[in-house]
């Protein structure tokens, strides 16, 4: 059986791909390096990750990118023994305005070497590429995105766009067409198109990312269109019962196994309560699809389940489970950890003896130079543990422990100074961007490490540490409900000023206020998590 999320935690908009008996998922990044997460699967039941796609400045800039800007929707896609990713990089998307460019980049291998990425175009977002290719196709290959119209009085979300791509020269050919404006439901986005039976089929989000959120499926026996959608309404909701345990269905992607079994990628989420907060983000389900006689694919109920049939595939072997402790003894940081709007380079996160130092960056609000490492929170019940060796001088000098969702949103347990040198702990929450400071500060003996602990039960978490007497809870209970993406969305004057498409992150975290050249040395990080229960 396969258990949804198959993905959990902050791994939205997956993008599916089958090549031979390999199966992939991409997934949006954001602002959070490396770029475009891929997992691995054999039997869609056991997922291996991979890691990012764009770990390097040269296939990614994130610099300064707003919070949830960065990458969105990938679209992932084979042919000419070549993969192609293409990708959205979001400069810009508030106050009625999205900066967009999107790129390709091709590799031989799902490991790269990746390409360097070609601008496409900045009409709109959320690309895919569809390749004609096969016994009846013409063999030529087609961009599609959603067109954003950024006008006044006119509906921002102005269709489903389709234009010819060329594989070999890397452009665009001709001019965009618009196949479709979606369904009653609005905010027609994330376009897949197959092709089936001599008939092409549209596949697309709609309703918009929330608890309206869902995906319809439109057909033509001409690629431009006209395309019809699907009599029988929605391929997935959730949007008309708000009970069940997974959320927010929709965003699919479809592909067929090698005994011609169909299944749905698609977004879920598992909210806190009934509609509630979901701090865990969007994440990544399956579902087996079938075909009508009359050829139309359909879900059954048109909802998300959380057990699901597997394919009849050959049984694959469970990948070994990462070690619950990273000591950071290896070459490379692990596909679980990313870092924060820029790559994880030697000029600021090393391996030493014992550990990882992690040189002091901007502030909290930093969006150039940040220096935090983080790993997505994957189930309600769990916990994060490091210990920290850290030396600051003066109060512009911090480092610590953070339950982290974006800039304004944030609580931090770190050992700073005070005004007198001496070191103490301190916690701090950001809500909104308001800061809060917690409690009074922790005396500590200087020169010593100390360890850092962060317990996540919905919906609250809990620091605690230990100088050497064993460990100790802060008389705490902090609002883990502020790391939601429900609560990260902001608006002013009924205009868009932020938005929370990510998750909550546990992480090691650095400043350097005053560039006196700091640095935090963390001996390892522990993640375990409690067996799941809905909320």
């Amino acid at each position: 059986m396969i258990q949804n999320p198959v993905l959990p935690g902050f791994e939205p908009d997956p993008a599916i791909l089958r090549v031979g008996d390999d199966f992939y998922i991409a997934t949006s990044t954001f602002e959070w390096c490396p770029g475009v997460r891929i997992h691995h699967s054999r039997d869609l039941v056991n997922w291996r990750p991979l890691g990012g796609v764009l770990d390097s400045t040269r296939l990614l800039d994130l610099t300064g990118v707003p919070d949830s800007g960065g990458i969105w929707a990938p679209g992932l896609s084979y042919a000419d023994g070549l993969f192609h990713l293409v990708f959205t990089v979001v400069d810009t998307y508030a106050e009625g305005w999205k900066d967009v460019p999107n790129f390709v980049t091709t590799a031989p291998s799902i490991e790269g070497p990746w390409s360097d990425p070609v601008p496409l175009h900045s009409r709109g977002f959320d690309v895919s590429l569809f390749h004609d290719v096969g016994s009846d196709g013409d063999g030529r290959s087609w961009l599609l995105n959603m067109r954003f119209d950024w006008r006044p009085g006119h509906e921002s979300f102005a269709g489903i766009e389709l234009q010819e791509y060329d594989r070999r020269t890397r452009a665009l050919l001709g001019e965009p067409r618009t196949i479709s404006v979606g369904t009653a439901a609005g905010v027609a986005e994330g376009p897949h198109l197959y092709r089936r039976d001599g008939w092409y089929y549209l596949v697309h989000a709609e309703g918009g990312t929330g608890y309206e959120h869902g995906a319809a499926v439109a057909r033509s026996r001409d690629l431009f269109g006209p395309y019809e959608p699907d009599p029988a309404g929605p391929l997935l909701t959730s949007r008309h019962d708000p009970t069940p345990d997974l959320q927010k269905a929709g965003h699919c992607s479809l592909v067929a196994t090698p005994t011609g079994e169909w299944y749905a990628a698609h977004i879920v989420a598992r909210p806190y309560g009934e509609r509630g907060p979901c701090v865990l983000g969007r994440e990544t389900a399956l579902q087996p699809v079938t075909w009508t006689a009359d050829g139309w694919p359909r879900i059954a109920g048109a909802v998300a389940a959380v057990t699901v049939p597997a394919p009849a595939l050959p049984p694959a072997p469970a990948p070994q489970p990462p070690s619950a402790t990273d000591h950071f003894d290896a070459p490379a940081l692990g596909p679980d950890w990313s870092t924060l709007r820029r790559p994880a380079t030697p000029d600021w996160i090393e391996p030493v003896p014992g550990g990882l130092r992690v040189h002091g960056g901007q502030s909290p609000v930093g969006r150039r130079t940040p220096s935090l490492l983080a790993r997505r929170v994957t189930a309600r019940r769990c916990s994060f543990r490091t210990s920290l060796t850290f030396a600051p001088r003066t109060s512009d000098h911090m480092a610590g422990l953070t339950a982290y969702y974006n800039t304004r949103n944030w609580h931090y347990l770190y050992v700073t100074a005070q005004d007198d040198g001496s070191p103490v702990l301190r916690t701090l929450t950001c809500d909104a961007g308001r800061l809060v400071e917690h409690g009074t500060a922790v005396p500590l003996a200087p020169g010593h490490s100390i360890v850092l602990q962060a317990e996540l039960a919905l919906p609250v978490l809990r620091f605690s540490y230990d100088t050497g007497q064993g460990m100790r809870t802060l008389p705490l209970e902090l609002d883990a409900t502020v790391l939601s993406d429900e609560h990260a969305d902001e608006f002013h004057d009924g205009q868009l000023r932020v938005l929370g498409f990510t998750g909550a992150m546990l992480g090691l975290w650095a400043q350097d206020l005053d560039g006196a050249g700091t640095y935090a040395d963390f001996a390892h990080a522990t993640y375990l998590t409690t067996p799941d229960s809905a909320a």
